[in-house]
């Protein structure tokens, strides 16, 4: 079983920067990416950022250039620093870990209880 831990969220002025981390602990081989999603109040959820194993990265158009994903594998931890916040951002940011248990085993999937980003003056 893995647990994930998300912290960083808060209340941000346009503009402002946050950044959000997100910590997997418990049955993990190994790590095959990592991520950020967000749904905001009656929207469905969607990617925001992903960070694979292999050192790829993307990113949804509304933030290329203002959001950086980066992982700290030895900390199986994924950081998301937000910058330029906009109004928009506003939402529930939940983390995402695909990983795989054990080497014999498939990949599973876990996700974060989420953190609230607001964006507002």
């Amino acid at each position: 079983q893995v647990q994930l831990v998300e912290s960083g969220g808060g209340l941000v002025q346009p503009g402002g920067s946050l950044r959000l981390s997100c910590e997997a602990s418990g049955m993990i081989f190994i790590i095959d990416a990592m991520g950020w999603y967000r749904q905001a109040p009656g929207k469905e959820r969607e990617l925001v950022a992903a960070a694979t194993n292999g050192g790829s990265t993307n990113y949804a158009d509304s933030v290329k250039g203002r959001f950086t994903i980066s992982r700290d594998n030895a900390k199986n931890t994924v950081y998301l620093q937000m910058n330029s916040l906009k109004p928009e951002d506003t939402a529930v940011y939940y983390c995402n870990v695909n990983y795989r248990p054990t080497s014999w085993r498939g990949p599973a999937d876990v996700w974060g209880k989420g953190t609230l980003v607001t964006v507002s003056s």
